[in-house]
């Protein structure tokens, strides 16, 4: 009984191999962040080893995206995170969206709650592991970004609009 049970389960494991979610390798970098605002070489590196697999066009797969069930695992984190915060889209968004997510990016970095534990667990991406002083430079960035935003902008295009 226990035989035919693993024979059906390694049948199963084979036959799923075979439905694989979409990948995210567009790279479609027409609404980009670095198309509007200033990304220095320190920081476009950080967005790229820590943030970019999850949050734009552009994911770089580990060997193991290519077994299932991993694959659709890391589809739905990679699905999940552009949904939240896409920065290869970022300048399509309207002004007011593009100040809270540069918002968002400082609260989330601060609080050590990007990159996930899950991307960085068991030793997985281990660049993505950043320093105090490697989020400081993002946190940083992002505090200049909204002040040029404020700067060049009038204030009521930097808020959400008032619902009625």
């Amino acid at each position: 009984m226990v035989r035919k049970v693993l024979i059906v389960l390694l049948v199963l494991l084979v036959i799923i191999q075979f439905f694989r979610p979409e990948r995210n390798e567009s790279n479609d970098l027409t609404y980009d962040i670095s198309t509007k605002y200033e990304v220095p070489a320190g920081v476009n590196e950080l967005l790229k080893v820590s943030c970019n697999d999850c949050h734009s066009n552009k994911t770089e797969y580990p060997w193991y995206a290519n077994v299932q069930p991993v694959a659709w695992w890391l589809n739905e984190h990679v699905v999940d995170g552009k949904k939240h915060l896409n920065y290869s889209e970022f300048t399509k968004k309207p002004l007011y969206v593009q100040n809270h997510k540069l918002e968002e990016t400082i609260e989330m970095v601060e609080k050590k709650a990007m990159p996930l534990d899950s991307y960085t667990y068991l030793g997985l991406h281990p660049q993505a592991n950043l320093t105090d002083e490697q989020r400081e430079m993002i946190i940083d960035w992002a505090k200049a970004q909204m002040k040029y935003l404020k700067e060049t902008y009038p204030a009521d295009s930097l808020a959400f609009p008032k619902r009625d």
